[in-house]
């Protein structure tokens, strides 16, 4: 090792008294959370076409829940006081 450092080759080490950065990602999953709601399985929507529009709807109307939610906040950020 000291050959290689005679060379001008150095090893980076990382500082011990700071941590690095630790973010936790959690995926979220639409369908499973609508599934879990209506109290169904995947099995139940591929076998029967009532539960499947059922499940439809309400995957759709998550959908559509979650874009406004995004859309209102989006509206907070430009207009911060709410006028």
């Amino acid at each position: 090792m000291s050959e290689l450092r005679g060379w001008g080759i150095s090893f980076a080490r990382p500082a011990r008294g700071r941590q690095p950065d630790v973010s936790h990602v959690m995926a979220q999953h639409p369908l499973r959370r609508v599934l879990s709601f209506t109290g169904h399985t995947i099995d139940d929507v591929v076998n029967d076409p009532i539960v499947k529009n059922k499940v439809h709807g309400y995957f759709k109307l998550h959908k559509h829940v979650q874009r406004r939610c995004e859309i209102v906040d989006l509206e907070r950020q430009w207009n911060p006081l709410g006028q």
